[in-house]
């Protein structure tokens, strides 16, 4: 049987290849975006609760509605802005799954999505599996910062969709008021959807804020805002995560969501759920980032590699051009298997894989883990 493949250009991911480096080399695994310290045991033991109090069958298909309440009333606090937890919030699993429906639902042949690269590797192949056509805004280093002229010229009549990202994953850059009241001016009066990716909404440093899709009127009546339970409670592997729309586009949205998962893990929601009654779980995680940014930071400021500290996520851009001028897929490989130090290459998640000579680096990592990989780092 001969079949053609969707995604004929699309290999393996960067992540998947350099994880793989790390285990076979034994290398200390900075390349992908999780934490090698556990969960808070209360959350994991409020799971464990859910399921031994029967909360082990569907749950509705929207997700669990004290969860949505829990969403809705964490929103309204920190930006002021209101979703209905009946129909505009909707519990998914994962962010990822969050963003595929969102992509199957709206895209049909020839549509158009704006997406600022650097980008996080699943926007582009969502857009091509559904017959629409990525067009790339490249955002140049080191600063990373948008040239909304450039991304007016770029809009045309088939423009459906411009995907934003703040906190941004890979480059660590944080989108400004100014950069939201620029994308909210370029589409009004317009029939273009917003996805804004917030997954590291939480995890902001040096005082800055979180400028949330939701808190900008005009713009929050065109947007999904997606977001990571997975991100912002240290447990990539449960895949929980949501999303937020008004009720027209939410309705829109259901339609596919029915027929992808249903309904995801009823007893990790009602665990989030109860989790969620002390906001200090999340209004902390900022302080707690920050702090593993800096000493990072700290312990390779003596190094030949050169940064700019990062506003936001859990990671961490360095620049080796001065240490060599190998093409950055090939240095990092180097890096894992010689030094045992496991990074992810900047250039594939470019416009052109573009080789600025940059690596990126998880610090989601317990003290000990950054402070053997800044060893490494310092002797280079």
């Amino acid at each position: 049987m001969r079949h053609q493949s969707k995604l004929p250009n699309i290999g393996t991911t960067i992540f998947s290849v350099m994880s793989g480096l790390a285990k076979e080399y034994r290398a200390i695994n900075l390349s992908q975006g999780f934490p090698d310290f556990g969960s808070d045991q209360k959350l994991i033991d409020l799971v464990n609760n859910a399921m031994n109090s029967g909360y082990n069958q569907y749950a509705p298909m929207a997700g669990s509605f004290e969860l949505r309440e829990a969403i809705s009333k964490k929103i309204q606090t920190l930006y002021n802005a209101s979703y209905h937890p009946e129909n505009e919030i909707t519990i998914t699993a994962g962010a990822t799954q969050a963003i595929s429906t969102i992509l199957t639902t709206f895209i049909k042949p020839n549509d158009e999505v704006i997406i600022f690269k650097p980008a996080y590797d699943s926007y582009e192949p969502g857009v091509q599996i559904n017959g629409g056509k990525p067009i790339s805004v490249q955002l140049q280093a080191p600063d990373f910062k948008i040239n909304w002229q450039e991304v007016k010229e770029k809009i045309t009549k088939r423009t459906k969709m411009i995907i934003i990202n703040t906190p941004h994953n890979p480059s660590g850059m944080v989108f400004s008021k100014d950069d939201m009241l620029a994308l909210q001016k370029l589409t009004r009066d317009t029939d273009i959807i917003v996805l804004s990716d917030e997954v590291y909404e939480h995890m902001v440093y040096d005082g800055l804020l979180h400028q949330s899709a939701s808190m900008f009127p005009d713009l929050k009546l065109r947007s999904f805002v997606v977001a990571s339970f997975c991100k912002t409670f240290h447990n990539t592997g449960w895949r929980m995560g949501y999303c937020c729309a008004p009720k027209p586009l939410m309705a829109l949205f259901m339609q596919v969501h029915q027929f992808n998962v249903f309904c995801v893990h009823h007893p990790t929601q009602k665990g989030i759920a109860d989790y969620m009654k002390e906001p200090k779980h999340y209004l902390n995680l900022a302080n707690f980032y920050q702090g593993k940014r800096d000493l990072f930071l700290k312990l390779i400021k003596d190094s030949r590699f050169r940064f700019k500290p990062s506003s936001g996520t859990y990671f961490q851009v360095l620049d080796y051009s001065k240490i060599t001028n190998e093409y950055d897929v090939d240095y990092a490989k180097r890096l894992t298997k010689e030094f045992r130090l496991a990074s992810i290459p900047m250039s594939v998640f470019n416009e052109n894989n573009v080789d600025n000579k940059m690596l990126r680096f998880c610090f989601a990592k317990k003290d000990e883990t950054l402070k053997q990989a800044a060893e490494i780092l310092n002797k280079i």
